[in-house]
């Protein structure tokens, strides 16, 4: 199992999204969870999952399941398909305007399960 973002374990309301095998490698894909679009990330290389914000606050349109995920020196970032700006997948960041942030969930898989914490 693994989990993004701070939070206690306890306190977590985890809803199932997907089998694992469903994602594809290094690409996005957008799920409805609980009345908000989330961008779901299988990182090929890390062999992780991870969920942030399918709106994007630059752009102002939900877009980001359809970025290009890489890295920016050890931060695994998904670039915006609109003006390119890259958003650290694990905080939300922005990189290079900081005053714009996404949410970031925890992402946890468990008996081959996708579970995100929204």
């Amino acid at each position: 199992m693994n989990a993004h973002a701070a939070s206690s374990e306890e306190t977590i309301q985890w809803t199932p999204v997907c089998d694992k095998q469903a994602l594809t490698a290094d690409t996005g894909v957008c799920a409805l969870i609980k009345g908000r679009q989330i961008a779901l990330f299988y990182s090929g290389k890390l062999d992780e999952v991870f969920a942030v914000d399918n709106f994007d606050p630059i752009g102002k349109a939900n877009v980001l399941s359809r970025g290009i995920i890489g890295s920016q020196g050890e931060r695994i970032c998904v670039a915006s398909p609109l003006y390119k700006q890259h958003f650290d997948l694990k905080t939300g960041e922005c990189l290079e305007e900081p005053e714009h942030r996404l949410t970031a969930y925890a992402v946890k898989i468990d008996n081959g399960k996708v579970y995100v914490a929204v």
